[in-house]
């Protein structure tokens, strides 16, 4: 199968300056408390920390924190930015874990396999 995936796809974003939230809607069919808590995490990481937030998936379907800042941020805390987004990794593990799955199986066209599911959990 071929990837028509080739860059980092956001799944969604926040920004302090522009005070604005951003689905990309080719995840519509997410559950809407999935959309919800993604909108209460990104909105309030930029809250907290300032900035720019985005998660995206890489190619191999590992959803990463992006972040982002103006050099002339004053506000924008570095350390703090890191600090937070180890906490809502741990957090937010079985969610974010989720969807990696939801968009390595519908996406990247892989097969759904419970036991590297499993496997995934206790690491």
């Amino acid at each position: 199968m071929i990837n028509m995936y080739q860059d980092n796809i956001v799944l969604c974003g926040a920004s302090a300056y522009e005070q604005k939230y951003y689905f990309n809607q080719d995840f519509q069919s997410l559950p809407e408390y999935v959309k919800q808590e993604l909108q209460i995490l990104c909105v309030m990481y930029t809250e907290e920390i300032g900035g720019v937030l985005t998660l995206e998936f890489d190619e191999n379907g590992n959803l990463q924190f992006k972040t982002e800042a103006l050099e002339s941020d004053a506000r924008y805390d570095e350390i703090g930015s890191a600090l937070r987004i180890k906490k809502l990794q741990v957090e937010k593990q079985e969610l974010l874990e989720s969807l990696e799955m939801y968009y390595r199986v519908f996406f990247l066209g892989e097969e759904f396999d419970e036991t590297a599911s499993e496997q995934n959990g206790e690491a």
